[in-house]
Order: structure tokens, then sequence, then C-alpha cells
């Protein structure tokens, strides 16, 4: 089979095995293996705003220099859109020479605080995470989305374990969040270390 093909086999046996999945950050969301809801960017937001966004980008990043500049540099997503100066089609060594860089001379986070300048009362969020990009998103729509519907099934306790759990991270609100117990993990080993200390001991 192709990999893709494996990938979403593998997908769609996660989805049936578990209570929920939640994927961009919440905005869709399966329950008991069937899809629950699907919230769109780009209702939300209109047509008008989500140009004039992503021209301030693609006009930012065209003045930036970098070692190498690839493919893919604004990704569309139901609920967010991912930018990455590099281009998310960068090759494995690519991306570590620009997450080195960016280090460094702190691409990411100055790029960051231009777009807050520039669109500032426009109902944005923004969140740095991985290696090569940083996530847009309508303010609310962070990784705590997920737990106002995890909420009507009254969990006693709900764990979250993330990496980017510092303020500007992917993960810091939803670490930080009062409805959770919040995880700084490094590695999938980190997880399975601690789940097995919580829940098979």
């Amino acid at each position: 089979a192709e990999p893709s093909c494996v990938f979403c086999l593998f997908v769609l046996s996660v989805v049936e095995k578990v209570d929920y999945v939640f994927a961009e950050n919440g905005l869709v969301a399966y329950k008991a293996g069937k899809l629950l809801s699907v919230q769109s960017i780009q209702a939300h937001l209109g047509e008008e705003l989500l140009q004039d966004f992503i021209n301030f980008c693609l006009n930012y990043m065209a003045k930036i220099k970098l070692p190498k500049k690839r493919g893919t540099f604004i990704e569309f997503r139901n609920g967010m859109l991912n930018v990455s100066p590099v281009g998310r089609s960068c090759t494995q060594e690519e991306r570590m020479e620009f997450f080195e860089l960016d280090k460094k001379e702190h691409i990411r986070d100055k790029f960051v605080a231009a777009l807050r300048k520039e669109f500032v009362g426009r109902g944005l969020a923004f969140s740095i995470g991985g290696q090569i990009s940083f996530d847009v998103f309508p303010e609310g729509w962070d990784k705590r989305y997920c737990l106002g519907i995890l909420e009507k099934d009254a969990y006693e306790k709900i764990h979250f374990f993330g990496d980017k759990t510092m303020p500007g991270g992917n993960d810091y609100e939803i670490y930080m969040d009062p409805r959770t117990t919040g995880h700084k993990v490094s590695c999938p080993e980190d997880t399975q270390r601690i789940c097995e200390e919580l829940f098979f001991q």
C-alpha cells in the first residue's frame, strides 16, 4: 500500500479505538469514531482579513534572507494558518539548519511581533511551536478549544502532555489551564514514563 494509504488506515484505526480524537486544536473533533464537529477559519475571519494577512506575510517573508527557502510558506488548515519562513517542504537537514538559526536570530519571534503590531485588534492569536513555523488562528481557538467539548462529559481529571509549555509556546495555554493537569515533556519516552507512573503502578 502507498504510505499515505497506510497513514489513513492508521488514523481511522485510532479514531475508532478511543473516545475522542482532536485535530487542529480541537477544531476538527471525532467522538466514538464519528466526526463530531469542524470549524472553518475562512468562515470565521472572512476573505478580506485572510487576504490582508496572507499578503502581509508573503511581503514580509520576501524580505527575509535565509540560507535556504523551499515551498509551502503558508499552509491553510480548517482552524488555523501555519506560516513557515523556510517553507514546509524543506528537508530534515534544512529544517534543522533553520531551527538553529532561529534560536540565534529569533526569526519567528520577530515575524510574530510584526504581525501582532500590524493586526492588533483584529481577533488573531499567534503561537510558535515546532522547529520551522508558527500558527495563526482566531482568539480562543488555541488548544484549549477541545476542553469545551470535553466539559460536557464531566471528566474528573484531564492530563495534558506538551513540550512547548513556556509563554508563547503552542502548548502554554492548555498546559496552564485550571481544567487540566499539565505535564512538560521533551520526547515520547517522557510521556510514556509519566503515564506508566500515573496509571500503571
